[in-house]
């Protein structure tokens, strides 16, 4: 009840405010609804001009900040700029690879889209790059349409297009206020969700190791184990005992990164260590002619201009396709990006724009898909090498994308022989980091039915596809959504000995029962959907208190209190329930009392509870509340 004081068991009399305009109303929940944060509360009682300049720092947030950028922050962002820039490369092939696209279109990825997000985007610490599970997602919808082998130009046009369309579903989310639709996928779900697609990637990533030519395309537990073990022919040792090395070299630098902070740049630095140890192996023993695969020749420049790729498959067949794909691993890595910057930017005390992080990531998206990018995101693995790093602002996203732009000018022929057992190491390490199996103990401890979310994504990934994992995760949100709203909670209140506070007589085994009062709390909305039960509840309130009260001797009940505080809103089918409640409690001669009706739920429920003929008609409506 909080603080709530029942000290006067009589009915209260109020007065009723006018009803708001419909207009007002109307303006006030669309404004509360899409602009919670009020962000134009800063451009009031402003002269023209300073709201043209608030207008462009609000679009371009680096117009905010640069201003007051020093050479203190320029220090940290190079450090910060140069570090993630040995983890973009190893890990863009990789997740390139994971996408079954080019080498080098990992590369790209962590060039063009850094430089849009710096200008647009307003977390600190977030590095822009290509995300694994967003690209497992995409290449496991696009290969069942169109073979990555056998037609890989086309399967490149399609991956451009759902970049494409990724950007455009994010920026549309940013630019008309809906980042409420990303937060129906809940921490459950997208902690399921991450653990089983990291774990269907490490499976994968068995091809790698053991030097497997011919694999499925297929993405649940058991095609992909049945893919290693039935060719069991085909393994081979050297990639093996290479991948075995790399594996344990990896996880021992990143062990010694987590317990020794303060050299968080070995673990950061390990990846692309691995890479260049890896491809002089390959290089000065030629074990290429040894059952070792190595990526090949990744041809030199900058991003190609890809408008006419897209343009193609607008005539295509498979634009649905590219359609679906881009809006589901748009939704995933947007959610991955939103969640990891808010991570971080709580630690550092500051505060992120969900709706401006969607228009960032929207429009650079858009860009990146005009210039041989797929999609890209705010990778976890990445940021927290940034934030480790020092980062102070956004420059360290541009300091990454001029190195990755010498890189492509300069530095692609060195890769042609990193092996790629070594990025199958590399994405192993990266996904065993994203399983966080605390996480779902504490889910098991908190809330069950959050675990139980957790595991069906988890279980559907794994032993079904990425979409069945979704689907499963999403469903089970939204029918504990429906039956949280269809079935609220009503509890009984009593009063804590010696002070004036009501709390649930099941909870406070110490709070006393007023005598001859009913003490309600409704913990929900009042709608369409529940208003059967809860009258239906309510009555059978009222017959437990009676049955108790004539089994006790004491005194007969004369009140009943809804306490409607935690009632956000009530519907006209909410109205018509309470005044049938009321009508009901009546013929048994009590009176019904609401605590803490807003305004307008007062005046609804007095002007539908007008005495009928027949009825008392010394009582006045305003007496019911």
């Amino acid at each position: 009840m909080g603080n709530a004081d029942y000290d006067q068991y009589s009915p209260h009399r109020v007065e009723v405010p006018p009803p708001k305009p419909f207009l007002t109303a109307v303006k006030a929940s669309i404004k509360e609804t899409f602009f919670p944060d009020d962000p134009f509360r800063k451009f009031k009682n402003q002269p023209a001009s300073k709201k043209v300049v608030m207008g462009l720092q609000y679009v371009f947030t680096i117009l905010e900040w640069a201003p007051s950028y020093n050479l203190n922050f320029l220090k940290c962002d190079l450090i910060a700029g140069i570090t993630i820039s040995s983890l973009a490369v190893p890990q863009g092939i990789s997740y390139a690879a994971l996408a079954n696209l080019p080498p080098i279109i990992g590369i790209y990825g962590s060039f063009v889209p850094p430089l849009v997000y710096a200008v647009l985007g307003s977390s600190r610490d977030i590095a822009i790059g290509p995300v694994a599970v967003a690209s497992l997602l995409l290449a496991s919808i696009l290969a069942k349409d169109v073979s990555p082998t056998d037609n890989p130009k086309l399967y490149f046009q399609m991956a451009l297009t759902s970049c494409l369309f990724s950007g455009l579903f994010q920026a549309c989310l940013g630019f008309l206020r809906l980042g409420f639709v990303v937060d129906l996928l809940s921490h459950a779900t997208i902690l399921g969700f991450m653990g089983g697609a990291a774990t269907t990637v490490i499976l994968q990533q068995l091809k790698g190791v053991l030097g497997i030519k011919h694999f499925t395309h297929e993405t649940d537990v058991v095609s992909v184990l049945k893919a290693v073990f039935s060719q069991f022919h085909e393994w081979k040792w050297e990639p093996a005992v290479m991948g075995c090395g790399f594996l344990f070299f990896l996880f021992l630098t990143k062990y010694f990164s987590k317990k020794k902070p303060s050299f968080f740049w070995v673990g950061a630095l390990a990846p692309l260590f691995s890479v260049i140890v890896g491809s002089l192996l390959v290089f000065l023993t030629h074990a290429e002619n040894h059952n070792i695969q190595v990526i090949g020749h990744l041809k030199k420049g900058l991003n190609p201009v890809t408008v006419s790729d897209l343009a193609a498959i607008f005539k295509s067949p498979h634009l649905s396709t590219a359609i679906k794909g881009g809006i589901i691993s748009g939704v995933i890595g947007l959610a991955e990006g939103v969640a990891v910057g808010r991570s971080f930017a709580t630690v550092k005390n500051y505060h992120i724009d969900g709706n401006k992080e969607m228009i960032a990531f929207g429009m650079m998206n858009i860009v990146g898909s005009c210039t041989s990018c797929f999609l890209s995101a705010g990778p976890f693995s990445r940021t927290a090498v940034n934030f480790n790093a020092g980062c102070k602002t956004a420059v360290s996203n541009i300091v990454m994308a001029i190195m990755m732009m010498m890189t492509l000018l300069f530095l692609t022929p060195l890769f042609q022989y990193t092996p790629l057992v070594v990025l199958s190491s590399i994405i192993i390490v990266a996904m065993v980091g994203i399983m966080d199996i605390p996480a779902v103990i504490h889910l098991w401890k908190i809330d069950k039915i959050d675990c139980i979310i957790c595991l069906g994504a988890y279980f559907g990934v794994t032993f079904g596809s990425v979409e069945i994992g979704l689907s499963i995760a999403v469903i089970i949100s939204l029918l504990r959504l429906i039956l949280f709203i269809a079935r609220p909670r009503t509890l009984a209140l009593g009063n804590l000995p010696n002070s004036s506070i009501y709390r649930s007589i099941d909870q406070y085994p110490a709070a006393n029962i007023v005598p001859g009062i009913l003490i309600l709390q409704i913990d929900s909305p009042i709608y369409f959907a529940n208003t059967n039960y809860l009258r239906e509840r309510i009555s059978r309130w009222i017959y437990e208190e009676e049955d108790r009260i004539k089994s006790s001797g004491e005194t007969s009940l004369q009140y009943v209190i809804l306490d409607i505080t935690t009632a956000g809103s009530i519907d006209t089918s909410g109205i018509g329930m309470l005044v049938e409640v009321k009508r009901n409690i009546d013929r048994k001669g009590l009176q019904l009392v609401l605590v803490n009706p807003r305004s307008e739920h007062v005046g609804s429920y007095c002007h539908t509870s007008k005495p009928n003929p027949g009825e008392e008609k010394s009582k006045t409506p305003d007496d019911n509340v």
